[in-house]
């Protein structure tokens, strides 16, 4: 069956509560104004995560988007996201723990970059440890992946919440 058919039949839940309870650790709780995201460079961002690139409302700095908005968009935002990471994910063998993993990372950097990633490519040849490892660490094992953000000079830095993120993502993957 495939993931798209788990789904379908209950097996695989879209925005489960585990998956929102984590997001909300990464992404924060109560952030009901808009704010601009110094890590993305200002981008507009408000309740877990949501940007001007997910929500289908438009995201002014300074404006107040309710608990109740917030929930209902994130949950639509994150479903969304999940067809999408769906339709890119082809092991079957795929559960709720690894599925909502990936939705994290998808969430936080992408759709497309986490379908495009190297944790994907070997998940879906079915090395689940190794590409649940790949959401933290490059192949050599020692170097981190996805924690890095650009300045508006073009340089890279580092950034530690973004390991502590990607490496509970790779816990919660293998579980």
């Amino acid at each position: 069956m495939s993931l798209r058919g788990k789904i379908g039949a209950g097996a695989i839940a879209l925005a489960s509560t585990p998956l929102i309870l984590f997001l909300g650790t990464w992404e924060g709780t109560g952030q009901n104004i808009v704010y601009g995201d110094k890590l993305a460079r200002g981008l507009p961002t408000v309740c877990k995560g949501l940007t001007e690139h997910t929500s289908p409302y438009p995201l002014v700095i300074g404006d107040f988007w309710s608990d109740a908005r917030c929930a209902e968009v994130e949950s639509l935002v994150i479903r969304k996201g999940q067809l999408a990471l769906a339709d890119c994910l082809t092991n079957q063998q795929i559960g709720q723990n690894t599925f909502d993993a990936l939705s994290s990372h998808a969430h936080n950097v992408g759709t497309s970059n986490t379908c495009a990633s190297r944790a994907v490519g070997l998940i879906n040849a079915g090395h689940l440890a190794e590409g649940c490892k790949a959401l933290a660490w490059a192949p050599n094992g020692t170097t981190p992946v996805w924690a890095y953000v650009t300045d508006a000079a073009g340089q890279k830095h580092f950034v530690p919440g973004l390991h502590s993120r990607r490496r509970a993502e790779a816990r919660l993957c293998i579980q």
